[in-house]
This record gives C-alpha cells, sequence and structure tokens, in this order.
C-alpha cells in the first residue's frame, strides 16, 4: 500500500484510517456505505463523510448504476493509492483532462498503478 494519503496533510485522520483500510481489503469486498459501515464501529454518516472527504481529493471515483426500470441500483467504487489527475491538493477539483478514458462500470476495484 502506498503512503500517499497518509503524508496528505489535507485529509483528516478519519479519511485516511478509512483509505488504509480500503486498499488493505480484498478487491471482492462489499465497498458500500452499508459494507464500509459493517466493518467499523462508526455509523453510516461518518463512513459518508470519510468517503466524499477522498471522494473531493480524488482517492476515489464512485459512480452509480442504473437498473433497466431506470431506477439506481448499486454503485462501483474506484480506489486509487494517489489522487485522480485533475485533482489539487488542497481537494479542489480541477475541471476534467479530456482524452482521458473513463472507467469502466461493471465491478469494484483497486488502481494499485497510479
Amino acid at each position: 500500500m502506498s503512503n500517499h494519503h497518509l503524508r496528505n496533510a489535507a485529509l483528516t485522520l478519519k479519511a485516511k484510517g478509512l483509505m488504509s483500510q480500503m486498499l488493505s481489503l480484498p478487491d471482492t469486498w462489499d465497498y458500500t456505505l452499508k459494507g464500509l459501515t459493517h466493518i467499523n464501529r462508526e455509523r453510516l454518516d461518518a463512513i459518508r463523510s470519510a468517503v466524499q472527504e477522498l471522494e473531493q481529493a480524488g482517492y476515489i471515483t464512485r459512480s452509480r448504476e442504473r437498473k433497466e426500470n431506470g431506477q439506481l441500483g448499486g454503485a462501483e467504487y474506484i480506489i486509487r493509492e494517489q489522487p485522480q489527475e485533475g485533482f489539487m491538493p488542497d481537494n479542489n477539483p480541477t475541471p476534467p483532462i479530456s482524452g482521458f478514458p473513463t472507467p469502466d462500470i461493471g465491478g469494484v476495484g483497486k488502481d494499485h498503478a497510479g
């Protein structure tokens, strides 16, 4: 596991801990808020705020799937050991950079290359 997130002074200790835990879990783990709440003492709101912080910092990309009937289904998480390009260290996203492929929908995974 990279220690990039641990050295990021812009992240709270809560977000650093959750990120470390998420990186230690197998790729097949249930990364939903409910799944993460199940293995932690913190309640749903605390887990949600840490995930949102990690999203804003570029470490996590979350996308929602749509069922055939149009209703929202599950969420896909892409977890990166270093922030996604296009994110600034102060947690303010920059505009998207064109020419980069969009994440594959259909599975949960960790991007160990970044």
